[in-house]
């Protein structure tokens, strides 16, 4: 099943590398990945479609224990 990632990360040094990584732990493949910096400069919005087979909540649980993740929310794909 794929899921789409709305997550709002801070600014900091290997945090894309922390999401994909934890995502990929959690048996989830990413498929595309889009994001950009908030006007304040200490806020990151990141986009990102995966898909897996388990559970969308074990996955947006673990996001939300990373220390640079403010944000996590999971939807399924159409």
């Amino acid at each position: 099943m794929r899921y789409q990632l709305d997550l709002t990360l801070r600014r900091a040094e290997g945090a894309l590398t922390r999401v994909l990584g934890a995502a990929e732990r959690r048996g989830f493949q990413p498929l595309s990945v889009d994001g950009e910096a908030q006007p304040d400069g200490d806020r990151w919005y990141l986009r990102m479609t995966v898909e897996g087979e388990r559970s969308d909540e074990s996955l947006r649980a673990q996001l939300a224990k990373l220390y640079d993740c403010l944000s996590v929310e999971v939807s399924p794909c159409p």
